[in-house]
């Protein structure tokens, strides 16, 4: 998926006023992912992002660690909205609006295998931000 379209869909899903604020909540959502996935699946989820924006998780990814072969750092939904708003400057409940948008957008933009895996290392407070289908685990048809 392309930078633009993601954050088109990004403003769309949040009802954001601008494109600069889905941005910024977008960068925002993905530093802050990256600092909780494990090593390695940082990196795997950034390799399907647009440019800036994989830059972006690496960065964070890099700062937190994941390079260095160990898990992601260990925290919860609580940690997670209030870094998500001190990034995008907004409050814990705007930035957990906008972390469901982001965290749809990945859902659909990433290979479902990885989508898979970020969901399962993800802590079940966290994960109910992922789309219903996602958080509940795919079912087979």
């Amino acid at each position: 998926m392309r930078h633009d379209e993601m954050i088109g869909k990004v403003r769309t899903l949040a009802r954001l006023p601008d494109s600069g604020t889905a941005e910024r909540a977008t960068r925002a959502v993905v530093s802050t992912l990256s600092e909780r996935l494990p090593s390695g699946l940082a990196r795997h989820v950034a390799a399907q992002l647009p440019p800036d924006l994989a830059a972006a998780m690496r960065r964070a990814a890099d700062a937190a660690g994941a390079g260095s072969g160990r898990a992601g750092e260990r925290f919860g939904l609580a940690v997670f909205a209030g870094r998500i708003a001190d990034r995008a400057g907004t409050d814990e409940d705007t930035a957990l609006r906008e972390a469901a948008a982001v965290l749809e957008v990945l859902d659909a933009a990433l290979a479902p295998e990885l989508t898979e895996r970020m969901a399962g290392a993800l802590p079940s407070d966290i994960r109910e931000l992922l789309p219903v289908e996602r958080a509940m685990g795919d079912r087979e048809e």
